[in-house]
């Protein structure tokens, strides 16, 4: 089981207590942004295209610990900008352990191995290390030539410090199933713990905007990747989540089961779209329209997208919101191989993989302020 039973027994209880109490939306995990800046500038990104004066800014320790507390979230995920390039990026994460909430970092792993003496093993705190693929696919995706090495490194460093380690990928258009099938078993013989994987978002400040993924080529290339799977691949996402990327299930939209906050507050209406800010947490839920937003509002901006912050916590909410959505996850669980005819014959079709036909382009990124304050 890729997920410690301490911590799925937690949220399960908490999902629980929230629904006893009537609560009808309510957040799962909380997307702690504590900066925007990064070390690198993927050309399918869009979070790092702010001006310097935002990109030197951060939050505190103390802002974030209130936010969590807001929040009430037994998990916490850390994403960016690069969380490593934080100044205080050690108390942050020393203090949301404190709180025993279960702490997932996410990195590009450039930095891991080189501060690892910053932090303590622990049951609440995972690294979720960016992969998009093996190696000349990751490069070509972070456009930095040596990502995927620097990564693994990073990887096999905190595994034998006694980590938690996990990974997220981002597929985009024209990726190889089987190569990213090859993928997955480079990460378990690596010793990671479980595996995320979604489709990009079309970030619209994103500089490459050709290669996002529709929903129809999503769930083809999830159903190739996904059915006839290795009984030793260990995910770390919903099983009713992993079942809607490949095309056997249909949930709405829960923006506010991963809400985000950062510099500017508490972004509406999700971590991908900026429609504003509010203050706290529960002007978020009172004041964001959230019948303007999921695939099913007609909003363009939704149209294709199956990223976890939208769809994870529908599908968590799903397994523990009724008797069948028990009976159906337990089923996800213990008959989890998919075998598909059809899907073993997707594999078998031609694929021209984007970084053989498009140079590597490395995009420079500015060079970090180390002493920053919000």
């Amino acid at each position: 089981m890729a997920v410690p039973v301490s911590q799925s027994w937690t949220v399960a209880t908490y999902v629980i207590k929230q629904k006893l109490k009537g609560r009808k939306r309510f957040p799962l995990v909380i997307m702690l942004e504590p900066l925007f800046r990064c070390n690198l500038a993927c050309a399918g990104c869009g979070k790092i295209q702010y001006p310097a004066h935002i990109l030197k800014q951060e939050l505190t320790p103390d802002e974030c610990f209130r936010a969590v507390e807001e929040a009430g979230t037994p998990m916490v995920s850390i994403p960016g900008g690069e969380p490593l390039l934080h100044s205080q990026i050690d108390k942050i994460v020393e203090g949301l352990v404190a709180r025993k909430k279960y702490v997932y970092m996410c990195t590009n792993a450039l930095l891991l191995k080189e501060k690892l003496h910053l932090f303590k093993p622990s049951k609440y705190l995972s690294f979720s290390v960016h992969l998009d693929g093996q190696r000349d696919h990751h490069d070509f995706s972070v456009c930095r030539e040596g990502g995927y090495d620097a990564a693994i490194e990073g990887i096999k460093a905190a595994v034998a410090a006694g980590f938690r380690v996990t990974t997220n990928t981002t597929l985009f258009d024209g990726a190889d199933p089987n190569s990213v099938r090859a993928f997955f078993d480079e990460l378990m013989e690596v010793g990671v713990e479980g595996m995320m994987v979604a489709p990009g978002y079309t970030y619209e400040k994103a500089p490459d905007q050709k290669h996002f993924l529709g929903r129809a080529r999503s769930r083809r290339l999830f159903r190739a990747i996904l059915s006839n799977r290795r009984k030793t691949w260990k995910f770390n996402a919903s099983p009713m989540y992993m079942e809607f990327l490949m095309g056997k299930r249909e949930f709405s939209c829960t923006p506010w089961g991963m809400p985000a906050f950062s510099i500017f507050g508490w972004q509406k209406p999700c971590y991908l779209l900026q429609d504003g800010y509010a203050d706290t947490f529960q002007e978020l839920i009172d004041t964001t329209d959230w019948s303007s937003y999921g695939t099913e509002s007609g909003n363009p901006k939704c149209a294709n997208c199956m990223v976890h912050s939208g769809y994870e916590a529908s599908g968590v909410y799903y397994s523990l919101g009724s008797i069948r959505g028990l009976l159906d996850t337990a089923m996800a669980m213990f008959f989890n191989t998919y075998e598909d005819k059809g899907a073993l014959d997707l594999l078998n079709e031609p694929v021209t993989p984007i970084h053989s036909h498009n140079p590597l382009v490395q995009i420079q990124t500015a060079e970090p302020q180390p002493e920053v304050t919000a």
